[in-house]
């Protein structure tokens, strides 16, 4: 230990250094500028596709090809809680973090045509797993999605203006109340594209600048082992103990797959565990859906997944590895161990870690792309809140206030989606000082817990669907409900005993708390299974004349389908005719929810104009019988060009043995 304290003293940027602002014209000046390009990017995108109906809205009209459907992926599932949380458990733990990213490579080859709640109405019908799916993707919208941005976007606003984390979050709701308006999924796709290649562009740089410091790749290796913080006595041994294993790099730092007992990410959990989690992710977050629904065909789809994968791998490099170099530089802050000073640093007294991306961006990014990379985060971030506020309000007026009060009126609904938005942000806020201390201060460990507790169930649910024509609708409720009453078994206790830390422990019986989360996982996914089969094995099974195409035994049944939802689509349709009677000759969209008439004159043709009903305000003209046919044949082909299909195949080969070798390279 002697030692390596006295190799530290050497290693430049070891102390602590001074707090660096954003407060120079240079870098306002190109915040300003990317926001208005951003904000160029969206209007362009509004006059290009019709957004006056659903389709057009919601799934950019099925025309989007495949790069912008791969960089949306890309996008919506890097933001600044990934920039933050694996650069920051890089710096605490080492590169074994980025198996969670090269893990996704794979699992984006998995069929992603239709929504996995779309699927699972028409494999068993009825409306309970439905109102389920919504209930819990809401619960995980508020504990995996809403509070780790709007902390992880504070943090960034923290490092790079010094302002205290609440004030930060504030702000931040404030800008994304104004970004929300906007012209659609297609505004988002194409923005999304631009902010890709600005991310990647930025986050090259400052891994280029990153490594210059350290001294190239080697000097890495060679140092981090030896990134030590120089204050590592307890100034109240009475309080707390400090033992070498909370402040010494991990010896297995550079080995992304570790002992499957002792270690902080043990292989089995990782390749298993993982698995299960990030099919659920990719194959049924609708945010993710959504952008797939939206390539105008399947060959489209494909290589926009594929795409996606490749760039998948980027972030070992442009993340973990630039986390690790932060804790080289800046040891003292980003490795600090004593809860006092780390009080001090980042208002977080369990580690400050989180700090190690933002704290390379202010210190070593010049001036000008400085402020560049902070405009990404947000516009990133604020893009991201913007999208989850509207799917939940949309989850929870529709789907389960809907339910409760069926004779609700569209002004009622739009009223209680306004007031949920409101109640998620403030369970959300409050539950950042949570997100703060779990896993240790770890914000992707978190992130995966809260995953490996809640979503197993609907992972077993939905391949046993494929599979196993015997599952029915019974067994897959009750499985799901089964799971999430184990998940919450664990769940619970462990945040209210607290997942602890290095020097405080939590409490929490070992027998609940004390299996790794992603072994939790691979037995929550085997219950809920069991649970599935037991149940569907006891009552009746559904008639096949229900499942054709709809199981994998059946995949090339000829035979037509009655669906087992047919009824519901025929209720829903009629509901949506006299909603579209109640709201005729007023402005009723998604980017302007009001049901008032628009006033005459230039306001109400610009405001048509913008909300895609053209300049009188009123709705696209209706499509003929033979438009109709036509658009519905265009949107269920699936045939594709057998050049291009091939072309997609073999590059879906290349990209899984990349992935093999950087997994091996690694391991």
């Amino acid at each position: 230990d002697t030692a390596r304290g006295i190799a530290m003293e050497a290693t430049p940027g070891s102390a602590a250094s001074e707090q660096t602002t954003i407060n120079n014209i240079a870098d306002i000046a190109v915040i300003l500028i990317y926001f208005l390009v951003v904000i160029a990017v969206g209007l362009w995108s509004m006059c290009r596709i019709n957004r006056g109906t659903v389709s057009g809205y919601f799934l950019a009209g099925r025309s989007m090809v495949w790069w912008p459907v791969g960089a949306s992926l890309f996008a919506s599932n890097i933001g600044s809680g990934h920039f933050v949380g694996l650069a920051g458990t890089g710096a605490a733990n080492g590169l074994a973090v980025a198996g969670f990213e090269w893990n996704d490579s794979y699992v984006l080859l998995f069929p992603q045509v239709i929504t996995m709640p779309q699927y699972l109405k028409k494999r068993f019908g009825g409306k309970r797993i439905r109102l389920y799916l919504s209930v819990l993707s809401i619960f995980l919208y508020i504990f995996t999605k809403i509070s780790v941005d709007m902390f992880s976007g504070a943090v960034f606003i923290q490092q790079a203006l010094g302002w205290n984390i609440y004030v930060s979050v504030i702000a931040l709701l404030f800008i994304t109340t104004i970004y929300t308006v906007t012209g659609g999924l297609a505004a988002l796709m194409y923005t999304d594209t631009v902010q890709t290649f600005v991310i990647i562009g930025g986050a090259f740089i400052l891994m280029g600048f990153a490594f210059k410091e350290v001294g190239g790749y080697q000097r890495l290796l060679e140092q981090y082992m030896l990134a030590v913080p120089k204050h590592t006595l307890s100034p109240s041994p009475e309080l707390y103990n400090v033992t070498p294993t909370c402040y010494l790099p991990r010896e297995d730092a550079f080995h992304l797959l570790r002992d499957p007992v002792t270690s902080d990410l043990p292989w089995p959990a990782l390749v298993f565990g993982l698995t299960i989690v990030s099919s659920w992710y990719w194959c049924s977050d609708q945010v993710i859906v959504q952008r797939c629904l939206a390539g105008k065909s399947l060959t489209h789809v494909k290589a926009g997944c594929i795409l996606c994968g490749y760039l998948k791998f980027l972030p070992m490099f442009l993340m973990v590895m630039p986390g690790m170099i932060s804790r080289i530089l800046y040891t003292d802050e980003v490795a600090c161990v004593i809860p006092e000073e780390c009080e001090k640093i980042c208002g977080t007294a369990v580690g400050c870690s989180n700090i190690a991306y933002p704290k390379l961006v202010v210190e070593l990014m010049p001036k000008g792309l400085r402020g560049l990379m902070l405009a990404v985060m947000l516009a990133a971030l604020m893009s991201s809140l913007a999208s989850i506020f509207n799917s939940s309000s949309t989850l929870f007026s529709m789907d389960i206030y809907n339910r409760l009060r069926p004779q609700a009126r569209d002004r009622e609904l739009l009223i209680v989606g306004r007031v949920w938005i409101l109640v998620l942000v403030a369970v959300s806020i409050a539950w950042i000082p949570v997100v703060q201390a779990a896993q240790g201060g770890q914000l992707f460990d978190y992130i995966q817990s809260v995953a490996s507790y809640l979503a197993p169930p609907i992972t077993a649910v939905f391949l046993l669907a494929v599979f196993v024509k015997r599952v029915n609708e019974p067994g897959a409720f009750w499985g799901l409900l089964g799971g999430l009453a184990i998940g919450l078994a664990r769940l619970v206790p462990e945040f209210l005993y607290g997942t602890g830390s290095c020097l405080f422990p939590s409490s929490c019986p070992r027998l609940i708390c004390g299996v790794h989360y992603l072994y939790f996982a691979i037995i929550l996914f085997l219950l809920s299974a069991a649970l599935v089969l037991g149940v569907s094995l006891c009552t009746p099974p559904i008639p096949e004349k229900h499942l054709h195409r709809l199981v994998f035994s059946l995949r090339h049944s000829k035979e037509e389908r009655i669906d087992l939802d047919t009824d519901e689509e025929e209720e829903e349709k009629q509901k949506e005719m006299a909603r579209q009677h109640q709201v005729q000759g007023t402005l009723f969209t998604p980017c302007l929810h009001t049901g008032t008439p628009l006033p005459a004159g230039l306001l109400r043709r610009c405001l048509g104009w913008f909300c895609g009903l053209g300049p009188a305000g009123q709705g696209p003209p209706e499509l003929t019988q033979e438009e109709k046919a036509a658009e519905s044949k265009r949107l269920t082909d699936i045939s594709e060009d057998p050049t291009w299909s091939r072309v997609v195949n073999v590059n879906a080969l290349v990209m899984m043995t990349v992935a093999v070798f950087l997994w091996a390279y690694y391991a």
